[in-house]
């Protein structure tokens, strides 16, 4: 049975670099795989309607997996909905992901839900592999550097 999960983090940053953050390749690739992959980005549109795909890759097996999806709708600063589905046989179905961003005093506060996660991903572990994402994030996002 597909399984969901939400998660909840507090940004030191304002909401704009954070909304950045997950609309511009270069940094959405520095950020979003979990500890121990690296991020090839093939196709990002980053609008509502577009399209993306990418893959990551194992750096201790060198083995990768691709997926791909659509921008069901995005609102700048405030939201964003997509698809993903893996190319892998063994991982059937589209997986939702909604993300919502609130300007709070201490920064930006980010609201995660994945719904439809395949059976072969244990919940617990999509949990973590997302809160490793989340500090990538934080450290991108985080520091004021003013040159």
């Amino acid at each position: 049975m597909p399984n969901t999960i939400h998660l909840y983090r507090v940004f030191k940053a304002p909401v704009e670099r954070v909304f950045r953050a997950f609309v511009e390749p270069d940094a959405y690739a520095k950020w979003i795989p979990p500890h121990g992959f690296a991020c090839s980005i093939d196709v990002f549109e980053p609008h509502t309607g577009g399209n993306f795909r990418m893959s990551f890759r194992n750096l201790t097996t060198g083995d990768s997996h691709a997926f791909g999806g659509a921008f069901l709708e995005i609102v700048p600063n405030e939201l964003i909905k997509a698809t993903d589905t893996f190319e892998d046989p063994n991982m059937p179905g589209t997986m939702v992901t909604t993300t919502e961003f609130r300007t709070v005093m201490a920064g930006t506060e980010v609201r995660i839900t994945q719904e439809n996660i395949p059976d072969m991903i244990p919940p617990e572990m999509c949990h973590l592999g997302w809160q490793e994402s989340l500090q990538l994030l934080a450290l991108l996002v985080e520091p004021e550097i003013r040159m």
